[in-house]
């Protein structure tokens, strides 16, 4: 906007300096003829009163030297009775010019070689009419013409050039606001909440500004409201988690009242999780930092350790691969866990009893996937699965849980995939970025296409199938 608006102002006061300088110098090129010429007409004035009183030759000589034009003046006598023609000075104009002027009895100009000449017609007291010739040449018909011209294009170029410096500044004070405003709209779409725009430059961009930091004021509340409802809904949890809690302590002993109480314990520990991220409204997901994060492989045989007394229970059969060493992973504890329990609680929620599935995590250099695939029917509509509140497409479904593992996943730079299986049911891949990239912009619920790596990617392929 700011160039745009220098580029119009040039062109209009240049195209302005031109409309005016242009007959201002044609002007002032005639301004100098007639000045020139008014004096050639002065001189041969001066020579006038002599010729109508004596046509002497020493006396006109005199006159003609006192009128200070040197060899520029002639004086053209014609001959009458007994008197010769007299001619002083050099003749420049023709003949016949000066014949017409004798004849017709007023002044006219003629050019000659190297200017022009000034005939004026002078009545002596014979009768006859002499003629009074003036040289004018170019150099006095141009003198001064080239620093009238010069001056002229001098404040031409003033002109212009304090034209563009005053839209410059004009452009300047309409585009820094616009910019601001635009950066205050990228922070805020990255999540900075604090993000504000000053409220000045020109009225409508001022009103701008004032509008944004409404806006930013109001989506500020709104989040602010939002995270107040969770940590109240969360609240509301405790009341019957405290009467599980105390059903679950009267099971006596047990797997699966250990199993219970272990759940209960587990559920209790994330409600508070929820309520005070809530109310603290910080972030859960990544930890920045040399050895922040945790151990997938860690948390992988932790979580599976609890599922497969359940699998156990519903015969299904069960492999875990590539936890035997340390996985770290830019995420924390508590997140991916909650993605593992929200990924293979899918698998027995929505496959029959003795289906089989399967856990793999594979470390690469720049990225860990961790990959559930089943043996079950497999999910018709992988994007609806990934849409917040279509779910898996069953009725009551929420589609938390694809959503709480989709979050997690682009927290890190990676996504989320859903297809088909080794298994012949349904496989989830959930890719975690190690190198710190920023997270990336899904163009739709579904899966985020990157490049990965195809070291890593040749690994899917292997040790998959079930013992």
């Amino acid at each position: 906007m700011r160039w745009a608006l220098v580029k119009v102002s040039l062109a209009v006061t240049t195209m302005v300096v031109l409309a005016f300088a242009v007959p201002l110098g044609l002007v002032i090129r005639e301004m100098a003829r007639d000045r020139a010429f008014s004096n050639a007409e002065r001189q041969a004035a001066a020579v006038a009163p002599a010729l109508s009183i004596t046509t002497d030759r020493d006396q006109l000589e005199r006159v003609v030297a006192s009128a200070g034009s040197g060899s520029g003046m002639a004086v053209h006598i014609p001959a009458s009775g007994k008197t010769a023609a007299v001619d002083l000075g050099r003749r420049r104009a023709a003949d016949g010019d000066i014949a017409t002027v004798r004849r017709l009895g007023r002044a006219s100009t003629t050019e000659v070689p190297g200017g022009s000449t000034l005939l004026q017609p002078v009545a002596l007291s014979t009768g006859e009419i002499a003629v009074v010739e003036v040289y004018v040449p170019d150099s006095e018909v141009t003198n001064g013409l080239a620093t009238a011209w010069a001056v002229l294009a001098g404040v031409g170029i003033a002109l212009i050039v304090g034209s563009v410096a005053v839209a410059d500044r004009l452009g300047v004070r309409m585009v820094r606001p616009a910019q601001r405003l635009v950066e205050g709209a990228h922070e805020l779409g990255e999540g900075k909440l604090g993000a504000r725009v000053p409220e000045e430059g020109p009225t409508e961009l001022r009103l701008a500004a004032v509008a944004f930091n409404a806006m930013a004021d109001q989506v500020v509340q709104l989040l602010a409201n939002e995270r107040e409802l969770a940590a109240d809904l969360s609240h509301r949890l405790r009341t019957p988690l405290t009467v599980l809690r105390l059903n679950a302590a009267s099971l006596g002993d047990g797997p699966a009242a250990e199993q219970t109480r272990a759940a209960v314990a587990q559920l209790e520990g994330e409600v508070d999780t929820i309520i005070r991220t809530a109310r603290e409204a910080k972030p859960q997901t990544v930890a920045a930092g040399p050895g922040a994060g945790c151990d997938a492989a860690e948390v992988v045989r932790e979580r599976m350790a609890f599922w497969s007394a359940l699998a156990e229970d519903e015969g299904r059969k069960v492999r875990v691969a590539g936890v035997d060493r340390p996985v770290r992973i830019p995420v924390a504890r508590a997140d991916l866990a909650a993605a593992l329990d929200a990924l293979l609680g899918n698998v027995f929620r929505h496959t029959p009893e003795g289906t089989a599935f399967a856990v793999d995590v594979h470390n690469g250099e720049d990225a860990v996937i961790v990959l559930v695939s089943d043996a079950g029917p497999g999910i018709a509509d992988p994007e609806a699965a990934m849409a917040r509140g279509h779910g898996s497409g069953i009725a009551g479904s929420t589609g938390l849980g694809l959503d709480i593992v989709r979050r997690l996943a682009e927290s890190t730079g990676g996504d989320v995939r859903i297809g088909s299986s080794v298994l012949g049911g349904t496989e989830v891949r959930l890719w975690i970025q190690l190198d710190g990239r920023a997270p990336v912009r899904r163009g739709h619920r579904g899966a985020v296409r990157r490049r990965r790596p195809s070291r890593l990617v040749s690994t899917f392929n292997r040790s998959r199938s079930l013992p």
